[in-house]
């Protein structure tokens, strides 16, 4: 590890260097670790975007608003179960004597019940939470895997300080429940009151429409029916009914499911598909699309199959019963339609309208603050244990040498890329020299051919003639005198006479 220049400077030894490098290393992998968590939590607007699922903030958002409903509807009270508790409660509050008012401890009761039933739902919630928070640590804890040492303490601390808030947070959802049991407000502005119990169901049963609101649009893809089998299809989830079409154009529809009477039931995984299923049926045995009883519809992930029956229980359309639960509460409802006097009937229909709109307070309520307390007291606790003490905490508890020993993959790994590196150096420094001599020899050529250009600048040589001044050349140059060769020598060695005088020149 290559030694501070600050420390060099100093005089700080090599031990003493190294460890300071040591902290500065952890320093840096946790503030890294605490931004990860940050950006996963909260959103993140870079180019590193899950584009296959949720996960992170977004995923607790959908537990907040979607899943969570999901499970206080799922804890709704059944009308004919109710309806007996309450006459029971009336009749036992009276005892010997003939009721002519309808006691309002009979409402209290019943609400005291229903409220409790709430805390399941509530601690429900707050697992889930916990469990996607965990995984948001285990993601961010992938970026440090280079120190597992130091990933291992990490998790380690901040896993038991999750669990710390999670006790605090059950704790707190519990004494809010128990404020909901203490004390029955009813002067609450919502809250119908005894007067107004009786006519304000009358005119909520004929003013219960609306209209038909859309709640959910998606695709989904139906099992069960052999033309349309294992085809996706764009589905409208509405409050009357629930329409399929061909694609998000909504052009071409398939078909429209009324809601009125339907119900709904987890459906086993096919073996030729592996997606979470559920079914729509109506109790009464009918048909739900042609001569099909009941209509097989899965989505791509389990959170999403919750989302959708979370709507579905918004549009009215619940999980059915155990048989023997439904042929119990027919009984019921039978015996009680033959035994219950008119005045107890009435009296039990006042404290079910009372019952309901106190009910519907309480939930609303519920849904607002449960997820609030979660984000303060999970959330951002755990935030700002991350960003404020975890280094603390980390650097007091174990060595801090030992924390940044490498694992074996990563010691590998980097020497890997330092082999590359020195091989990938050396193949430049071979290819700068062949480079170098080319360009050397390349200068010498040049050189020589920039000499000669100079010489031809200081003794530049006579142009040329044309070829008509070689011609002219030609014609003004007399031919050349052909000359007789001289005799050879005679073949003995005396020389040979010499010719006579002619005459005329005597």
């Amino acid at each position: 590890m290559e030694r501070l220049p600050y420390f060099r400077i100093h005089g700080i030894d090599d031990k003493q260097a190294t460890y300071y490098e040591h902290i500065s290393e952890g320093i840096r992998m946790i503030q890294h670790f605490a931004i990860c968590f940050e950006k996963i939590l909260e959103g993140s607007r870079s180019d590193d975007v899950n584009t296959v699922e949720l996960s992170g903030g977004a995923k607790i958002n959908c537990l907040f608003h979607e899943r969570f409903p999901y499970e206080i509807v799922k804890m709704e009270f059944d009308e004919i179960e109710l309806r007996r508790e309450i006459g029971i409660a009336i009749v036992n509050i009276h005892g010997v004597r003939i009721g002519l008012f309808t006691p309002d401890l009979a409402f209290d009761a019943i609400v005291k019940k229903q409220i409790a039933r709430l805390r399941e739902p509530c601690m429900k919630i707050v697992d889930l939470v916990v469990n996607e928070l965990s995984n948001i640590i285990h993601t961010c804890a992938d970026s440090i895997s280079r120190f597992p040492r130091l990933r291992e303490v990490i998790e380690r601390l901040i896993t038991a300080h999750i669990g710390k808030r999670e006790m605090a947070c059950k704790d707190q959802l519990s004494v809010y429940i128990d404020c909901q049991l203490s004390y029955m407000n009813t002067n609450h502005e919502d809250f119908i009151g005894f007067a107004n119990a009786e006519n304000q169901a009358i005119t909520s049963s004929s003013n219960n429409s609306l209209g038909n609101q859309v709640i959910r649009k998606g695709f989904l893809v139906l099992h069960n029916i052999s033309f349309l089998r294992g085809r996706s299809f764009w589905f409208v989830l509405s409050s009357d009914n629930l329409a399929w079409y061909k694609d998000e154009s909504e052009k071409e529809i398939q078909y429209i499911l009324p809601l009125n009477k339907l119900k709904m039931r987890d459906v086993e995984t096919r073996i030729m598909s592996r997606k979470p299923t559920f079914g729509l049926f109506y109790p009464s045995g009918a048909n739900v699309y042609k001569d099909y009883k009941q209509l097989e519809l899965s989505s791509e992930s389990a959170d999403e199959l919750d989302s959708w029956k979370a709507s579905f229980l918004r549009a009215g359309v619940y999980p059915e019963k155990d048989n023997d639960a439904i042929i119990e509460d027919g009984e019921k409802e039978t015996m009680e339609k033959d035994n219950m006097d008119p005045q107890l009937k009435r009296q039990v229909e006042i404290i079910r309208n009372l019952v309901e709109s106190y009910m519907k307070i309480v939930t609303k309520s519920i849904k607002d603050m449960v997820p609030k307390m979660i984000t303060y007291m999970i959330l951002s606790n755990t935030k700002r244990f991350i960003f404020d003490e975890l280094l603390v905490y980390v650097y007091a508890n174990d060595d801090q040498m030992e924390l940044l020993e490498e694992s074996p993959e990563a010691v590998k790994s980097r020497e890997e890329k330092m082999a590359m590196y020195r091989a990938c150096k050396s193949a430049l420094d071979i290819i700068g020299d062949c480079s170098l001599q080319i360009a050397t020899k390349t200068n010498g050529v040049e050189d020589e051919r920039i000499y000669g250009k100079v010489q031809q600048l200081h003794h530049p040589e006579p142009p040329k003639p044309s070829t008509a001044v070689k011609k002219i050349y030609r014609m003004s140059t007399p031919p050349p005198i052909a000359t007789r060769p001289a005799p050879p020598p005679p073949p003995s060695g005396t020389p040979p006479p010499l010719p006579e005088r002619p005459h005329f020149l005597q």
